[in-house]
Order: C-alpha cells, then sequence, then structure tokens
C-alpha cells in the first residue's frame, strides 16, 4: 500500500498557484518600516525584541542577522550592547549606548513641588579623632552601649542610628575615628547635615581631628565642637579653642560663628546643652524632602550575611523606601525583600533620613553608592551592569608591583615619604628634592610629594598611595600588618630604608628609567583594501599589497579617501586559509584588525614599526 507522494514530489497547492498573482498583476509591495533619523539609544543589555523595536525593524530581520554573525538567538534572548551595534551596523543604522542617568530617568535634578516637601530629621555626623570619645557621647544620647560592643571600644564600622530627642526625631551617624578609615570617614561627611567633632579636652586637637575637620567643611555642613572629658583633672578647654582656631575653627568665644559645647559623654554632663543646639541649627537649616516619590539615598556599608546574603546599610535621602521596591545600587540591583530599622526590627518602609538594612540585592554595593527606586527589575539590572562595566574600565590599568616596572610605566612620579622623626624627615625630603632638580630628565618627569609625615606606614598611606598612583618610602620606621595586605591587595610599591643615600640612588635609577625614549616610524608596506568578507562577528580584509611587506607583528593606519580613519594592530594575517606572518608585494592577503570593523572597499591599510632614536 502505497503511503503517499514520493519523497521528491511537490505536495499538491491548496491555493492559487504561485505564478496566477503574476498573471493577474504585480504583488502589492510590502510595508517598509523608515529606519530611524539620528543615532538610536541601546542600553548595556537588551532582548531580541526590544532590539528589533527601537531599530523599527521586524525581530526576523535582527535574527537574520544575528545568524550571519554567527550568533543563535531567540526574540527574547538577551544581547549585549557590542552584539546588538554590529547588527546594527549591519542594518545601515548608527546606535550608541545609552547614559546610566539615561537609563534612570529619575528627575533628581528638578525641582520639588513645594506642596510636597516636609520637615525631615537632620542627619548629624559624629567625627573626632580616635578614643575622644564619640562612640560614648553617641552612646549617652541612645541610652545603650555601643561602644562595649566594639573591639577595643574603638568603632570599627559606620553606624547609622535614628533617635528622638524631645520629640523631635535625629539621625546619627558614628564614624571611625582611627586612621585606617579615612575613606568611611569621608562618606560620612558627604551624607550629613550637621557634622559634630568631639574633641577631648585633655588632648586637644590631633592627626585624625584635623582630618575629620576637613571631610566636614568640604561637605559644607554646619560643624558644632563637642568638648569631651571636660572632667578630666587635666582638661584645658582654653588651649583646645586655641589649637581649633589654628585650623580654620574659630568658636564663638573667640568671635568665630563655631559653637562649642563643654561637656563629659562618660556622666552625661552637657549632652543636653549639645542636643538642644542641634535642635537650634537643624531648624535653621530646615531640612526637607518629599516623602511621596520613589526613594533615593547612600549605602552606608555592606556586607555580605552567611545566612541573609547581601545587605546594605543604605540611608534614605528623598522620598519612602518600601518591601517590594525596585533598586539599583552601584552594581547591584533586586527587589527589596525585607527592611530593617537600627534595633534589628522589620519594617515595611522607610521615610526621608532613616537609616536601614536592605535584603534582596543580587550582589554586595559598595559603601557611598546612590541607591535609587525603579519601575522593573530590568531597567535595574541594566543600570546595575552598566555600573560594572564603567567600575572595571575605569580600574582596568594595573599598577605595576615593583619599582623598576613603574619607573618604566608612569612620567610622574609621585612620593609618600614616612619617617621615624622630624629631623629625619626633613633631610629626607630635602635630599629628594635636590636629587629632582639636579637631573636633567625632571624636564619630562616631574617628582611630587603628596605626602610626608613621621610614624609607621598605615592602612590611610597605602589607601592615599592607590588614589595618587604614588610610592611610598618608609625610612626607618615600621609597615603595619594592615596596611602589608592593602598593599599587597591595591597593588602598592612600599620601599623600606634606614640609609638615606640608598633612597636618593633608587630615586635617580627611576627618574632615568621614566624618561621615555624617542621614536620614529617606518613605513614598511602598504596594500589596498579590495574586497570585504563577514566571518562571524568580525570581518576580513582582501587586500593586494601595493608596496613593500605586510608583517603580522606590524601597527597598521588605515586611510579612507586619503583621510586617516584608525591606527591599531592586526589581529591575523592570512594567505587563502593559512595564516602567514608577512606578504610581499604583489600578492593577495587577508588581514583582520583588532577593535575595528568599519573595513570598507577602496581603503588603504599602510603598515608600519616604530624605532628608537639613538
Amino acid at each position: 500500500m502505497a503511503r503517499g507522494a514520493p519523497r521528491g514530489a511537490r505536495r499538491p497547492s491548496r491555493g492559487p498557484a504561485r505564478g496566477a498573482a503574476v498573471a493577474a498583476g504585480p504583488a502589492p509591495a510590502a510595508p517598509t518600516r523608515a529606519l530611524p533619523v539620528g543615532p538610536v539609544s541601546l542600553p548595556p543589555a537588551l532582548t531580541v525584541k526590544d532590539l528589533a523595536e527601537r531599530l523599527t525593524v521586524s525581530p526576523a530581520a535582527v535574527i537574520r542577522e544575528l545568524l550571519q554573525n554567527g550568533v543563535i538567538a531567540s526574540i527574547n534572548q538577551t544581547v549585549d550592547f557590542d552584539t546588538a551595534a554590529i547588527v546594527a551596523s549591519d542594518l545601515g543604522i548608527e546606535v550608541h549606548e545609552t547614559a546610566l542617568e539615561e537609563l534612570a530617568e529619575t528627575p533628581e535634578e528638578e525641582a520639588e513641588n513645594e506642596e510636597h516637601l516636609v520637615l525631615r530629621p537632620p542627619v548629624i555626623t559624629v567625627m573626632g579623632h580616635v578614643d575622644h570619645g564619640k562612640t560614648t557621647v553617641l552612646d549617652s544620647i541612645r541610652k545603650t552601649s555601643v561602644a562595649a560592643g566594639e573591639a577595643g571600644g574603638i568603632t570599627q564600622h559606620i553606624g547609622a542610628y535614628q533617635v528622638e530627642v524631645h520629640g523631635h526625631q535625629m539621625t546619627f551617624l558614628d564614624t571611625p575615628g582611627h586612621e585606617a578609615f579615612t575613606a568611611m570617614r569621608a562618606r560620612g561627611a558627604k551624607v550629613t547635615d550637621i557634622a559634630v567633632l568631639v574633641v577631648a579636652a585633655d588632648e586637644g586637637v590631633m592627626a585624625q581631628t584635623r582630618e575629620a575637620a576637613d571631610h566636614a567643611k568640604a561637605a559644607g555642613v554646619p560643624i558644632v565642637i563637642a568638648l569631651n572629658k571636660m572632667d578630666r583633672p587635666n582638661a584645658n578647654p582654653d588651649r583646645v579653642k586655641q589649637q581649633l582656631a589654628e585650623i580654620g575653627l574659630v568658636v564663638e568665644e573667640y568671635g568665630g560663628d563655631i559653637v562649642s559645647v563643654p561637656m563629659s559623654a562618660r556622666n552625661g554632663e552637657g549632652i543636653d546643652a549639645l542636643l538642644e543646639m542641634l535642635l537650634v541649627i537643624s531648624e535653621m537649616g530646615n531640612h526637607r524632602a518629599n516623602p511621596t516619590r520613589p526613594a533615593s539615598g547612600t549605602v552606608i556599608e555592606a556586607k555580605l550575611d552567611k545566612a541573609r546574603g547581601p545587605v546594605a546599610t543604605v540611608l534614605v535621602q528623598n522620598g519612602t523606601l518600601h518591601t517590594g521596591d525596585v533598586i539599583s545600587a552601584g552594581g547591584a540591583a533586586g527587589r527589596i525583600k525585607a527592611l530593617f530599622n537600627d534595633r534589628a526590627k522589620r519594617v515595611r518602609s522607610a521615610e526621608p533620613s532613616t537609616p536601614v538594612e536592605v535584603l534582596g540585592l543580587d550582589a554586595v554595593p559598595e559603601a557611598g553608592d546612590r541607591f535609587q527606586v525603579l519601575a522593573d527589575e530590568r531597567t535595574a539590572r541594566l543600570i546595575a551592569q552598566g555600573t560594572r562595566r564603567v567600575t572595571e574600565a575605569r580600574s582596568a590599568p594595573a599598577r605595576p608591583t615593583e619599582l623598576e616596572a613603574a619607573g618604566v610605566e608612569l612620567t610622574d612620579l609621585n612620593l609618600i615619604i614616612k619617617a621615624d622623626e622630624r629631623g629625619s624627615l626633613e633631610a629626607l625630603v630635602g635630599s629628594i628634592q635636590t636629587v629632582a632638580q639636579e637631573e636633567t630628565v625632571t624636564q619630562e618627569v616631574r617628582t611630587k610629594i603628596v605626602r610626608s609625615d613621621i610614624g609607621n606606614v598605615t592602612e590611610s598611606d597605602v589607601m592615599l598611595a592607590a588614589a595618587a598612583q604614588a610610592i611610598i618610602i618608609a625610612f626607618e620606621v615600621r609597615v603595619e600588618p594592615g596596611a602589608r595586605r592593602a598593599a599587597e591587595t591595591q597593588g602598592i610599591d612600599i620601599r623600606s630604608y634606614n640609609v638615606i643615600y640608598h633612597v636618593t640612588e633608587d630615586l635617580e635609577q627611576l627618574l632615568h628609567g621614566m624618561l621615555k625614549p624617542e621614536y620614529r616610524e617606518v613605513i614598511t608596506g602598504q596594500a589596498e583594501v579590495r574586497q570585504v568578507f563577514k566571518i562571524g562577528k568580525g570581518r576580513i580584509a582582501g587586500c593586494y599589497v601595493t608596496s613593500g611587506t605586510i608583517s603580522r607583528s606590524n601597527d597598521i593606519r588605515i586611510f579612507r579617501a586619503g583621510e586617516p580613519l584608525f591606527r591599531g594592530r592586526m589581529a591575523g594575517l592570512k594567505r587563502f586559509k593559512d595564516d602567514v606572518r608577512e606578504v610581499q608585494t604583489g600578492y593577495e592577503c587577508g588581514i583582520s584588525i583588532e577593535g575595528f570593523a568599519d573595513i570598507q572597499e577602496g581603503d588603504i591599510i599602510e603598515a608600519y614599526t616604530r624605532e628608537v632614536v639613538t
């Protein structure tokens, strides 16, 4: 019994023959979509369907272009910006990557409607030198024992607490005073409305007191001096006020505008006076926010909890944060699963100036990152992905870990100098400046002393060295364990010495090593692009070598209509299907180019080398 038509036979048509339409007249033209005018903005990642909509083409057209470039994707599959850009280029559409600010679409810079603004609690930062009593001051206000729970009584992390004072809410940030936490203290100053600078009346202004004062002044916020430990027998408030004036903080008693409050956090004296003063300053500041809008604010600290996953402590600065909101915070994003206040109590929402712990992020953000509530998780994850890409791009250049390697790469020589005594420090700085002036190479290599101080090399020094791309010179001082660990992580070069002329010898060698040699370019060959082939995501230029030799090791320049278009390197050089090292005049070859896909017929590829001028 025959089961059907032979395998190669055509099935009978169920409708009019295909030629019938031709006989009846021309078929109606298929509707065409107008290509977008001007560049199309694309996010860091999007689905094939979204890409088609933004390019005003059919999803089938996008999928077809992806297949031609070796990418198999369905309509709901996500592609990154680079892949989307290749598809758009093939379709003749210009695109650019959407800025993170455009993705967020939050009216942060727009003026708030006055009808929606309400008074919010002030955010008060407690700052000062280590062991001057900052946490104890806050402890007296909160009537708890925070300091007792810290290692050695020294605050190890930023704490954010909200308290009620005389019927008014206040939010306090307790920033660490130890020098290893300089960056954390800076973040505290940036989110605050009022800074309380705690100074021990028996010790006076210390190194971290000056740093804290600088951060508070840079933030442009009112400063209140809390003269603590007034119960000590050797307390000398007049001397402290004189020291404060020397660093630019002139108290009212000396004719300035800085309020000072004498107190003793240990026995509670002066606490009420401090709070009253903070309330007065807060009322003068008229701090307001809009609780009806989507929330935004700052990440105070973040950690990875083994049981709860990524946990971020955030300070809501505008709007109201709710459980279930979708947020992005730096390189992290997610839907909020739970909110906890500073007393570890679960809450459903957090209004402006409220610190809360947030659960539900997909990664651990960085302390100091801004967070914001967004309409959907897709947008939040796109922003997080874009932020991570920006961060990775900024941190891509690796710092050399050896002094000699640093000399090859750098043109500015930044130094941080730590010495055991002031006299040694002055002698060392003088010797370094003398060497820098005597070396003829200083016209091209600038030597700059970023910091010079006495004492051991600390984690704060390493942090500064990382920011300034500096080398640390340790003269007759110890490198603290935390600083050494940080230096290994950051790739910071710390050099220890006990003889000054050893420092100057190394400096001379470094300055000479940093002098860049002169180069001249020598053209080795030229090739004309006669055909372009698409292979996967890339393109290969089919070329004819018109002069000289094209070598795989050459750098190249591309010219179009006589104008320079691109400078870079070859990714590959082929003769037919074989990889080759060079191609002579009169032969054809295939050239692929790193980071350039816009090669066209008629372009000229010029190969050259760089030789050192002796």
